[in-house]
């Protein structure tokens, strides 16, 4: 082969550099935005979203075996199980959006969870409350055509912010931190008030926290986490929480290592963690329990340093935003929700009114008895019908079509009594009474007649 071809097949995109340059590509948008980071409208990863999607559509209101969730799952996501699985652990034990039952392991010793055949989960009511809305979702094919599923879920909710992300894909990372539910709630209704917050990490492990340098959240922050050392007494001290990250058995080991270096005087360490963290520290002779308490934070994991980088997915582009943008974005987005969904409610009950209304006329003016006379065609029955309807169109919300003609006309054919009229009447009060709401959001529960004042400014 000469040298210029060796030259043109090293740059086409079959040879090394073009294969490099297109199939890299590919597997790190694929990586970055199928794998490793989450996406802004729900905070969630694809596997997480799938798992959910997944015990949805199992949910019965009972608990799961895990391994059969997984099986659900592997339906719509084509990473093996052992991904599925760890993912459905780490959502569980954060105890937001999965209820477990069983061994789920714990985050401040490091210990595993159970096997997925022994450990069972379901969804909890708050994410069957925040996350789903089949009429409010956008769908798509799953990897291999079979079946829907969602292309991100409703989130009703900062889920990103509460449970926090970490993921590592191609030539970025992402690093979000957990935050306080109940301030993640109060910083929303500041901001739906035009007001200023501020939102700060808060982690599960507790600790204490330095978060001058926090930044919100973004590339360049840090903040220092610290682990609770209480003296018991002159000899021992009690560490009674770890930092955010760190296991006991990881703090431990680091508490020996520094003795090992003389960077702390110890006789020994035991770990003595049940219901709450208490790692012992026994001091040698002589030793002041102050200055191995600070000692302790300088040469141990008993503090960390944390930098997060909040890297989203917006419009299918990783995007670095800080905590306060990711809020104001998951406010808006949960707002748009609700409106969505209430406009919705609302279009379903004014099609119920409607064709209600449309039986009480057809029953009570007695239109029905047009279908018993002899017209000469099907179409002349419907015109008949619609023109019998002339007089009471003003009292209807929308126009008659010819759809709710023949819909009429599809009910049984048997004698119609008085009873069928009151009901229908009964029924039309009942949506009336919802349907009630005014322009200021204030839905009037009361009956809706000629002779009843509901106010002004009424919407519907």
């Amino acid at each position: 082969m000469s040298k210029k071809i060796k030259e043109e097949y090293s740059h086409s995109d079959t040879g090394v550099s073009g294969q490099y340059k297109t199939w890299f590509l590919d597997y790190a948008s694929y990586v970055i935005l199928e794998r490793a980071v989450p996406a802004i409208e729900d905070g969630m990863k694809p596997v997480q979203r799938r798992i959910l999607h997944s015990m949805k559509e199992m949910d019965d209101g009972r608990f799961n075996k895990v391994a059969n969730i997984i099986g659900q799952s592997m339906q719509y996501h084509p990473h093996g199980d052992a991904s599925i699985g760890d993912a459905l652990v780490n959502m569980g034990q954060k105890d937001l959006l999965i209820e477990t039952q069983g061994n789920w392991g714990d985050v401040r010793t490091g210990d595993d969870a159970a096997a997925p055949r022994y450990i069972e989960a379901r969804l909890s009511k708050f994410a069957l409350d925040v996350a789903f809305n089949n009429k409010t979702t956008e769908w798509q094919l799953s990897y291999d055509g079979r079946k829907n599923e969602p292309v991100t879920l409703p989130m009703k909710f900062p889920m990103l912010l509460a449970q926090g992300a970490e993921g590592i894909a191609v030539g970025l990372a992402t690093k979000i931190l957990p935050h306080n539910f109940n301030e993640l709630i109060e910083a929303s209704i500041k901001y739906l008030k035009g007001r200023k917050f501020e939102i700060l990490p808060d982690f599960q492990t507790g600790g204490t926290m330095d978060a001058s340098m926090y930044n919100e959240g973004k590339r360049g922050g840090k903040i220092r986490v610290r682990a609770i050392i209480e003296e018991q007494d002159k000899k021992t001290l009690i560490i009674k929480s770890v930092p955010f990250g760190v296991t006991t058995t990881q703090l431990m080991e680091s508490i020996v290592k520094a003795n090992d270096q003389g960077k702390i005087k110890i006789k020994k360490v035991t770990d003595h963690t049940a219901a709450d963290v208490e790692i012992f520290v026994e001091l040698a002779p002589g030793i002041s329990p102050d200055i191995t308490i600070d000692a302790l934070y300088a040469f141990t994991d008993c503090e960390v340093s944390i930098s997060p980088n909040a890297c989203v997915i917006v419009q299918n582009k990783p995007q670095f935003l800080g905590v306060t943008e990711l809020l104001k974005v998951a406010t808006d987005n949960t707002r748009e929700l609700l409106k969505k969904e209430l406009e919705i409610k609302l279009a379903e009950l004014q099609e119920k009114w409607h064709y209600t209304s449309l039986e009480k006329i057809f029953f009570e003016e007695k239109i029905y008895k047009e279908l018993e006379k002899k017209h000469e065609t099907w179409d002349k029955v419907l015109e008949a019908i619609d023109k019998a309807f002339g007089p009471f169109k003003k009292q209807l919300k929308r126009d008659i079509t010819r759809e709710d003609i023949v819909k009429l006309t599809e009910k049984p054919v048997r004698r119609i009594y008085k009873l069928d009229i009151d009901e229908l009447i009964t029924e039309v009060s009942e949506l009336d009474d919802i349907i009630a709401f005014t322009k200021g959001g204030i839905m009037k529960v009361v009956k809706v007649s000629d002779k009843t004042f509901i106010g002004k400014d009424i919407l519907h």
